[in-house]
């Protein structure tokens, strides 16, 4: 078999080059294996969100539909940029083939422990946060004790005012009844 000229290297001979419409073929594939492995990543995230705040039935409905929507418009964009919009069969099954080795090698792992780590993020920053807050938790306790004696003594005061008033009353009424 004679050897061809490869036109990319001038000079270079290799019998087993192959056309640029394969090398197009195998980068398209490796772009759907890519957008599944993306997809589920980014799925992922939800799913950490999930693990740290609880959502309603509802809530993750939503959730949910956005984020395919989004999906479906990517893999559109994708689909429209490699392979002019035509829908390949093996493009879909390279999303899930991405889609798949990323979950068997590292998926679950990957919320439980983004997850944790999270968590544990949040509590020592709380816990941070109400060491750093503590001196003023105090004074509000010392200034909210001072509220209560101060508004007892103004409903106190209140009480003793409205008995004088009311006795001053009774004494100008009288007094004025009698003239």
């Amino acid at each position: 078999m004679a050897a061809r000229e490869n036109p990319c290297c001038p000079g270079c001979s290799n019998r087993w080059m192959m056309s640029q419409d394969v090398v197009n073929e195998a980068y398209f594939l490796a772009s759907s294996i890519f957008m599944g492995i993306v997809i589920t990543f980014t799925y992922d995230f939800l799913l950490i969100g999930r693990r740290i705040i609880s959502h309603s039935l509802v809530g993750i409905s939503v959730e949910d539909f956005i984020f395919w929507a989004a999906c479906a418009i990517g893999v559109f964009y994708m689909l429209y940029e490699e392979n002019n919009g035509i829908l390949r069969w093996f493009a879909v099954l390279g999303a899930a083939l991405g889609m798949l080795l990323y979950k068997r090698i590292i998926g679950g792992r990957f919320v439980g422990l983004a997850a944790r780590v999270i968590q544990k993020g949040i509590r020592a920053a709380a816990k941070a946060l109400g060491f750093i807050l503590r001196p003023f938790r105090w004074m509000n306790r010392k200034l909210d004790r001072h509220r209560q004696f101060c508004a007892g003594k103004k409903r106190r005061l209140h009480k003793c005012m409205k008995k004088k008033l009311t006795s001053m009353r009774k004494v100008l009424k009288i007094s004025i009844s009698k003239h």
